[in-house]
């Protein structure tokens, strides 16, 4: 029988400008070798969604780490009000993302049955970041689910102030799985087609699949958005791309 015990815990890692931030760390506790996975939350926050999300890659053998953007916006603050005073200020800023991803990255290396490979996955925003992550960090894998702002800017009303990335693809360092909704409007079809089309140019690693009758956060299962065979065919496919990229 597979031994199959978890530790899940709330961290502190060292972020953007070695500023301690918390986290939520959750593990198998196997001896390894293993890979890594920072998982990006999503604009509503560092939310028990996304602490559900890092402990089923726990349960699929991987370390994951969530870091919490807003630890300094709001630190001890629910998920809700953090994620209000994170809008309120346009949202996190590139280098500081870049930061907070490097330091959950190496506290992932650092743990003892690391087999020193990292990947990093995001959801809404956090796709975007995903990708920012993935052109200018040294990781091996990276998952975009439905990142928005990759290749178009916001609308005015739009809660955060993120510029595309259009110009940063090129430094693309790792491969990168895309997954999107047919029916989202931010990132649409026709944004997610530019992102491929770019990416292909610049002869990068990629796979992206889009889901039919489904729109944005079709993966969160306590919302409406939720769309079932989607959400079940996607994590398939993360689980597969990672064990692909992140296993020793």
């Amino acid at each position: 029988m597979r031994y199959d015990a978890l530790l899940a815990e709330t961290i502190t890692i060292h972020g953007h400008g070695s500023d301690a931030i918390e986290a939520y760390s959750a593990r198998p506790l196997q001896p390894g070798p293993l890979g890594g996975v920072v998982v990006i939350h999503h604009m509503p926050g560092y939310d028990r969604a996304t602490k559900e999300i890092t402990r089923r890659f726990a349960e699929a053998g991987f370390n994951a780490v969530c870091p919490n953007l807003y630890s300094r916006e709001a630190p001890g603050a629910s998920p809700d009000d953090a994620a209000a005073i994170a809008r309120a200020r346009g949202g996190v800023p590139d280098d500081r993302l870049v930061g907070d991803v490097a330091g959950a990255a190496s506290y992932l290396r650092g743990l003892p049955n690391s087999n020193q490979k990292v990947g990093v996955i995001g959801y809404c925003s956090g796709g975007r970041q995903a990708v920012l992550a993935a052109c200018s960090l040294d990781l091996d894998a990276a998952v975009d689910c439905y990142g928005a702002f990759v290749v178009a800017a916001p609308p005015p009303e739009a809660p955060i102030a993120a510029t595309p990335l259009r110009d940063r693809l090129a430094d693309l360092r790792c491969p990168l799985l895309g997954l999107f909704g047919a029916e989202d409007a931010h990132p649409s079809p026709a944004e997610t087609a530019e992102l491929e089309k770019i990416l292909a140019e610049h002869g990068k690693t990629y796979e992206f699949h889009s889901y039919q009758g489904a729109g944005h956060a079709f993966f969160a299962v306590d919302r409406p958005s939720y769309r079932p065979d989607a959400a079940n065919d996607g994590w398939q496919r993360i689980l597969n791309w990672f064990g692909r990229y992140l296993t020793a």
